[in-house]
């Protein structure tokens, strides 16, 4: 049975080295620098952060790795796509500003910050993968440009999937919106008609004549529309909404495919950063106090053996007091399980061995 390396250091300090210097030792005794960067164009797939959320990975953290890539002779830059809901990270001028907002500007890190999948989250690339879900994932294009992906995560809970780890960074964090759609998605988008001021940009932006405009309201006929999410990036009041009804088990198992079509044919190589251990996603515009205290980095060229060893580490740690997990019954002796009773974070590890993306079996190797 293959067994998968994954590194490990806790957060402690001494007076000869701080964090970033651990981070850097980390990376390096995990391999990094083993890989060919030489004029090759790196992403560096990372969460910016919701506004107003305080949980995401500060900058600092990001300028390690890119520092070492640019030593390398590497071409990088950090990236993420535009979102589905309604926030400060639905476009991509937005998002620049969020994540300038959040310290995330080549001042602090070194390097360029590219929205991948465009100024309203339409530009993707389609990548054919064949899987019991997704045939064809839709990836922001700048991602799919890159030679070399490398991901940087803050380890967290999520209301949809357990928690969130290397595989939803990249999986989600990597698709389109017409990617995050099917992937949140059983159905199709729908017009909130309150909301609506039938100005005609979702129709302007329908590919495939589903919206119509009556009454000065828009709505979408669900059998001419293909679920691309185009009319979402297009209305400018956030009249157009998703359903998101899609079965938590599947939305992990798509999350899955997702990240394979990311990964494959590629040179890959993973982070986590285990602390501010909040119950869920920095896409919040908000962080609840942590779960758990902070835990520590890990590193990986295996993106499941990583997620799993971050798992097991968090559910060896005590139940913060006043925390969120703390007012919910203990009874599945799994913190994230806890957490969020209906998710169930081990569908995504399962199939993601099954997809042949890494190993749950791990060797953990402190340094």
């Amino acid at each position: 049975m293959a067994v998968s390396n994954v590194y490990y250091t806790n957060m402690r300090t001494t007076l000869q080295e701080n964090l970033l210097q651990k981070l850097e030792r980390l990376v390096k005794k995990a391999g990094m620098m083993d890989i060919d960067f030489s004029n090759k164009y790196t992403a560096i797939k990372i969460h910016f952060g919701e506004p107003g959320n305080l949980a995401y990975l500060r900058p600092n953290y990001s300028k390690v790795l890119v520092d070492l890539i640019r030593s390398a002779n590497g071409r990088v830059f950090l990236t993420d796509c535009n979102t589905l809901y309604v926030g400060r990270r639905k476009n991509a001028l937005d998002h620049l500003d969020a994540a300038y907002e959040n310290g995330y500007n080549p001042f602090t890190t070194g390097c360029h910050v590219i929205i991948a999948d465009g100024l309203k989250g339409t530009d993707e690339a389609l990548v054919p993968i064949d899987g019991d879900y997704v045939k064809e994932a839709k990836i922001g294009r700048a991602i799919m440009d890159a030679d070399i992906v490398i991901s940087l995560t803050h380890f967290k809970g999520h209301e949809a999937t357990g928690f969130g780890g290397a595989l939803k960074n990249l999986g989600m964090g990597c698709g389109s919106r017409a990617g995050k759609m099917e992937m949140h998605n059983a159905g199709k988008p729908y017009v909130h008609t309150i909301t609506c001021i039938g100005c005609g940009s979702c129709k302007k932006n329908c590919a495939h004549e589903a919206i119509s405009i009556e009454n000065r309201k828009a709505s979408i006929d669900t059998g001419k529309c293909v679920g691309c999410g185009r009319c979402i990036g297009a209305c400018p009041v956030d009249a157009v909404c998703t359903m998101g009804d899609e079965a938590n088990d599947i939305l992990n198992m798509k999350i899955a495919e997702y990240s394979l079509a990311v990964l494959k044919d590629r040179p890959n190589f993973h982070v986590s950063l285990v602390v501010d251990v909040s119950p869920f996603c920095d896409c919040h515009g908000e962080n609840d106090t942590p779960i758990v205290p902070n835990v520590g980095m890990f590193a990986s060229f295996d993106p499941v053996a990583l997620d799993v060893a971050c798992a097991d580490a968090v559910n060896r740690q005590p139940v913060l007091a006043g925390s969120y997990l703390a007012e919910k019954e203990h009874t599945h002796h799994d913190h994230f399980t806890d957490t969020h009773p209906d998710t169930n974070w081990e569908t995504c590890i399962d199939h993601a061995v099954k997809l042949g993306l890494g190993n749950r079996e791990y060797n953990l190797i402190t340094i």
